[in-house]
């Protein structure tokens, strides 16, 4: 199944896609540093371009089209967000390749928050939008941490799938993990396991990214100073901030540092070999602003099923 993805950032979506057997054959996306880290662990097939000003034409044909179209007008970290937030309509770009491509099922992701945005109006409106091209359109919010995930990451997974294609699709996948595991499922990836494994980054070491913010610890239970349970699931990683600075990085579980870049890619569900390029900041929100690969490997299989 060819793909094509639309504000890529990263790529954790793509990598999880080609992990579960997927071809991702053109990606797009507007950071610089995204696009970088992007061509040294996935590919060249990635256009550092505004998706409003490339053609539907330059795009080629494919089977699914997947995006997580920028969610900063739409997130419940951004306290001032409106229904009218001008970055809100950014997915209409991805309904204009949708339509333009008719490919056979489109995913779009996004925060929790577009479900209250407006009193629910915004992703009535989304819903309509997608609905309109001829797709069975169906939208659920998944726990990333249900699907082996070491992080409570509310994610809202809008699924499109063209109403000529015969559809046993299971939506949203079954989950793999809980908090309460049973026979079928296994118990939450804690974050003390997933960041167990990592050397002391204050001492002689060869982890690519391991470095971590000297910003000042605080235990006031805000975002980013929170006490971090090294038996749960870690808190979601958030990508809050500016291009100049101000990114929130959450305590390491022994809450005596922040972690390093490379222990939030892991709580990201990163593999170690997933390279950030960019400044220290650049790759922190690199990493928040990504779709977990885990989360793309399940989406992935579960779309293969359905071939």
């Amino acid at each position: 199944m060819k793909v094509v993805s639309l504000f890529s950032g990263t790529g954790g979506l793509d990598l999880g896609l080609k992990q579960a057997g997927l071809d991702i054959i053109w990606a797009n996306d507007l950071y610089a540093d995204a696009v970088e880290t992007y061509k040294k662990n996935i590919g060249d097939h990635i256009i550092l371009e505004d998706i409003s000003k490339i053609s539907s034409e330059d795009i080629p044909e494919c089977d699914v089209v997947v995006g997580g179209f920028p969610c900063q007008g739409f997130s419940q970290a951004n306290m001032k967000r409106k229904a009218d937030d001008p970055r809100n309509t950014l997915y209409l770009e991805m309904i204009r390749v949708i339509r333009d491509k008719k490919p056979k099922y489109f995913i779009a992701e996004n925060v929790r928050g577009i479900l209250s945005l407006d009193k629910g109006k915004v992703i009535e409106q989304i819903v309509s939008d997608f609905n309109s091209l001829d797709y069975n359109v169906s939208y659920s919010l998944l726990n990333c941490a249900d699907y082996g995930v070491p992080q409570k990451r509310m994610r809202v997974i809008i699924l499109g799938v063209r109403k000529d294609i015969p559809n046993d699709l299971v939506f949203p996948p079954e989950k793999t993990h809980s908090e309460k595991p049973d026979i079928s499922l296994t118990p939450w990836f804690t974050v003390g396991q997933a960041l167990a494994h990592y050397p002391d980054p204050d001492l002689d070491h060869n982890v690519p990214n391991h470095e971590y913010s000297n910003f000042k610890l605080k235990f006031n239970g805000h975002l980013g100073h929170r006490v971090i349970d090294p038996n749960q699931p870690s808190p979601t990683i958030t990508g809050r901030g500016d291009e100049k600075g101000g990114v929130v990085v959450l305590h390491h579980p022994n809450n005596k540092r922040r972690m390093t870049v490379r222990e939030t890619a892991a709580v990201q569900s990163f593999p170690d070999t997933f390279i950030f390029m960019g400044t220290k900041t650049s790759a922190y929100r690199q990493i928040a602003n990504a779709v977990p690969p885990k989360l793309g490997y399940v989406l992935g299989e579960m779309l293969l099923k359905n071939r």
